[in-house]
């Protein structure tokens, strides 16, 4: 169906956990510079942006989608995915690497069935790599969440995923 004149689009519809996002809106509405901290907000509530919310808010606040996708396509904190509900981070730094990093990511790569940049299918893990989680002297190195398992081996790591299944 295409569109006429001024005719807006059916975008506020009921979205998921709406009224948490109207919440949102609410707390900044009339404030300038607000987009990435609504942005922020409305990413801890679904774990990502997802396309219909982030419509909602262009609708809601005025600002163009295109700018919206600007700015999250711009922030690597943002997420068009949805994420798994634990987040690993496999150093790839240079003391990582020289001490088997690589080693690290395949095995986690094997025990999850993913790559890094992926997202398990029941989103439980969301895997990816980092240039360097500043732990050099525990290298290799990963992170999940905010729990940081250093000196790894690659038989440390299917006991340390179970530990998050």
């Amino acid at each position: 169906m295409a569109l006429e004149g001024n005719q807006k689009t059916d975008v506020c519809r009921k979205i998921p956990k709406q009224d948490f996002v109207d919440i949102i809106l609410e707390k900044y509405e009339g404030q300038k510079g607000a987009l990435i901290p609504i942005l922020q907000q409305v990413q801890d509530l679904y774990n990502y942006l997802p396309k219909v919310t982030l419509e909602y808010v262009a609708e809601k606040t005025g600002v163009p989608i295109s700018s919206i996708y600007g700015v999250v396509t711009f922030y690597s904190q943002f997420h068009l995915q949805p994420r798994g509900k634990n987040i690993i981070r496999v150093c790839q730094g240079t003391a990582c690497h020289v001490r088997g990093g690589k080693l690290i990511l395949q095995k986690v790569e094997k025990e999850l069935g993913i790559k890094a940049g992926h997202t398990t299918d029941d989103l439980r893990f969301t895997l990816e790599t980092i240039a360097c989680l500043g732990a050099c002297g525990l290298s290799p190195v990963m992170k999940i969440n905010d729990d940081t398992h250093g000196r790894l081996t690659e038989d440390d790591v299917p006991k340390i995923l179970a530990q998050y299944k």
